[in-house]
């Protein structure tokens, strides 16, 4: 607008000048030529004026719009570039979409020896679910589709990720194994039943456990724990034939009764003690109306009730005498180190050699057919009657058993009823020879 401006006012100027001239000669309007020049020069001179006007317009306005896309431009730029900046501080740094590794959904299946699908379940694989379809099970087809659409995804050729190739190994297994009939028959019925796999293809891995321990630590508690119950248990044998003994006692039962000759002297003894007391409490006891007292309580007491008293009188005093006693004969003794587990295992060797070598010398005489010395009828006696009944046999018992030949089965029975006739009282004990003896005559008769 200001070029236009400009142009109109230097034309009318110039114009002006040029009819001036022609009133000056007297109103006619004759050119004057020699005035001409000049105008044509002030013509041109405006002329360029007007261009030098307008082009420096419009050099001014291409300049102008050349800034302002310029300027879009770098507005744009800086939009961009914050944008870039404001994402990854708001949802992170633009990334490719992530695939879910589908590996937790494959579940579980016991196959280690890779028969199948290894350790996942090739239904699962495939996107089925064993457990949900019930009687209708996915058709090959729909295997089919669900292994293409899986292969699409985890193929390597269009899958970069690190373990896109070992799962299309697998998507590829489970498509084999449920495609072929045999294969999948097979599969299902393993599924129920772990133990045919077994039977049919094994196990590959050998179970074993690592010690979290010391083992020298282990086995020394072991040995202490074993030792302590080797011990306890022979405190516990001599213990119970204590009590046995005691009881007796206590009670004072004869031979013929079932008493032993232990309870039987320890019974003396506790009595002998018990009289001296007595007499030690009556010499001290210098008043004389405690005694009649004593004579009369004892007065009005029953001879049952006398008796019972006189024995809990005398259990206190049996029981002393009764830990006294280390050893009842036949193993049953107070513990002591030579019972400890490790002594013995160190003395089995010798047990085990010393009975082979006496079983080589009794076969070797026996194929000589030489008579049984002394050592060999102890020997086979002690087996017939047990170590409890030996030990625990005086040696007049023990001569009787050697002459008997007790390891003659026979001869074993009649003996074992002697020992229960023993238990009787003397009267039963003749009745009963009384009995034996008639029997052996009617025998004797009928032969």
């Amino acid at each position: 607008m200001m070029n236009i401006r400009c142009s109109t006012s230097t034309s009318s100027i110039h114009s002006s000048s040029i009819f001036s001239s022609r009133r000056r000669r007297g109103g006619s309007y004759m050119y004057n030529y020699n005035q001409r020049r000049p105008s044509l020069f002030v013509v041109a001179f405006v002329l360029l004026g007007l261009v030098n006007i307008n082009g420096y317009g419009l050099f001014a306005n291409a300049n102008a719009n050349v800034e302002e896309a310029e300027q879009q431009q770098e507005e744009v730029v800086q939009q961009q570039q914050q944008q870039n900046e404001t994402e990854p501080t708001a949802a992170g740094p633009k990334k490719k979409e992530k695939i879910e590794f589908p590996e937790h959904k494959w579940g579980t299946y016991y196959d280690p020896q890779n028969i199948f699908c290894g350790q996942y379940d090739c239904y699962k694989i495939l996107g089925f679910d064993y457990e949900t379809w019930g009687r209708s099970p996915p058709s090959k087809k729909e295997l089919t589709q669900s292994y293409r659409t899986l292969s699409k995804t985890w193929h390597p050729d269009k899958n970069k990720d690190k373990g896109a190739k070992d799962r299309f190994l697998k998507i590829n297994k489970a498509y084999e194994v449920l495609t072929d009939k045999k294969l999948r028959k097979e599969y299902d019925n393993m599924r129920e039943r772990p133990d045919e796999y077994f039977y049919k293809y094994g196990s590959p891995t050998i179970y074993h456990y690592a010690p979290k321990s010391d083992t020298l630590f282990v086995v020394f508690v072991l040995l202490l724990a074993f030792n302590g119950f080797t011990w306890f248990a022979q405190k516990q044998r001599w213990q119970q034939i204590a009590d046995r003994v005691v009881k007796d006692a206590v009670e004072g039962l004869k031979a013929g009764e079932g008493g032993s000759t232990e309870s039987l002297e320890l019974r003396k003894k506790a009595e002998a003690m018990l009289k001296e007391q007595k007499e030690k409490e009556g010499g001290s006891s210098s008043n004389g109306s405690e005694k009649a007292s004593l004579k009369k309580s004892k007065m009005k007491m029953t001879k049952k009730e006398m008796r019972e008293k006189e024995n809990e009188e005398l259990r206190p005093l049996i029981m002393e005498l009764v830990k006294e006693i280390n050893d009842f004969g036949a193993g049953f003794h107070q513990p002591t180190w030579r019972d400890l587990l490790v002594v013995r295992m160190a003395k089995w060797p010798m047990y085990v050699a010393s009975g082979l070598v006496w079983q080589t010398k009794y076969l070797f005489r026996r194929l000589r057919k030489l008579e049984l010395n002394d050592e060999e009828r102890q020997v086979l006696t002690k087996r017939a009657v047990g170590p409890v009944a030996w030990e625990a046999a005086s040696d007049a018992d023990r001569e009787e058993m050697l002459t008997r030949d007790l390891w003659v089965m026979d001869n074993l029975e009649l003996w074992l009823e002697d020992q229960e006739i023993r238990q009787f009282s003397k009267g039963q004990q003749k009745r009963i020879n009384r009995m034996r003896k008639k029997e052996g005559s009617k025998g004797s008769k009928n032969d």
